[in-house]
């Protein structure tokens, strides 16, 4: 039985046909109508009618960044929409026959590493998705964690410094604000300002009037060593998260995953080597893998189709 999966983003909503192996089977791509709740459920509601069209389709999953309540049907707040209580399933029940399930964009991603990417065959796995803010996605003895109120695994929300930088959430200190894209980002900079070892990155803003994320990744790829230093930093941060995780959850395996994680083992050894630094009983812990997530920007909708698949199976 196919799924569809729908991954709605802040400027672009995703949706896929998905196969029972986790295959993408045909998939289509909108802006996103950010502003108006209506014109969203129309556009969800057109690429699911569109995408099922001639095929046998029982299930629809549709992601979105923000809380979602543990029936999986209303999204309490998302942060790029101006969903605030928003009863997005009935929403799409009123216009589509089929079993609909509403999921966080970060478990969807999760769960489609945990079972058709990097994380086959663990019980047990913790993603981070590294892109301009910091997600999280929690699979233990192979079951997506959720929380008893749905909005668990805010990862991103894990506060690392007492009194640090103050986030979106409300917070201060969370490690969004320490080992997100924005953070290495912020990081590049006041490398820039000190000089030194940060010439390369200082005369590029100056050249540009403004340093790039892009900027800094073109400079990770020629390993200069200002850029190499942020994200050195970066990943500092990441890996005594990881190691306050661990103490929790045992995960046999972190999988980062995001656009930051394309520096791939640029970025995973000083996770690693922060991880061991900050390990509870080290030397006496097994010590988990750190891998890159394999599926990329199709994380989203799989995840989002094989979910609502298992929802409507175990009905």
């Amino acid at each position: 039985m196919h799924a569809v999966g729908i991954d709605i983003g802040g400027t672009k909503i995703a949706g896929a046909l998905v196969s029972y192996e986790g295959e993408i089977v045909r998939s289509e791509r909108v802006p996103t109508p950010a502003g108006d709740p209506s014109a969203i459920v129309d556009v969800v509601t057109d690429m699911i009618l569109s995408l099922s069209q001639g095929e046998e389709v029982r299930a629809a999953g549709v992601a979105a960044a923000g809380f979602i309540d543990e029936q999986q049907a209303t999204v309490y707040y998302a942060p790029n929409i101006s969903w605030r209580n928003e009863p997005f399933r009935d929403r799409l029940l009123e216009r589509v026959s089929l079993d609909v399930t509403i999921d966080n964009d970060a478990n969807a991603a999760g769960w489609a590493e945990f079972r058709f990417g990097a994380g086959r065959g663990v019980s047990d796995m913790t993603m981070l998705t590294i892109g301009t803010g910091v997600g999280g996605a929690i699979v233990t003895d192979g079951r997506l964690l959720r929380g008893g109120f749905g909005t668990g695994a805010e990862i991103g929300h894990l506060r690392v410094v007492p009194g640090g930088l103050p986030c979106g959430c409300g917070s201060r200190g969370c490690i969004e604000q320490y080992g997100s894209g924005r953070a290495l980002l912020r990081m590049a900079n006041e490398i820039a300002d000190v000089g030194g070892i940060g010439i390369q990155l200082a005369d590029l803003r100056q050249k540009r009037g403004v340093l790039t994320g892009e900027d800094v990744a073109a400079l990770i790829i020629e390993r200069d060593a200002g850029a190499m230093q942020a994200l050195r930093e970066l990943g500092s941060w990441l890996g005594q998260a990881c190691a306050s995780l661990s103490a929790i959850l045992d995960p046999r395996m972190f999988v980062l995953g995001g656009g930051v994680a394309a520096a791939g083992e640029t970025l995973l050894d000083p996770i690693r080597e922060a991880y061991l630094a900050h390990l509870p009983a080290r030397g006496y812990h097994p010590e988990p893998q750190f891998v890159t997530a394999q599926l990329g920007n199709d994380a989203g909708v799989v995840g989002a189709a094989d979910l609502a698949r298992l929802h409507f199976l175990s009905r």
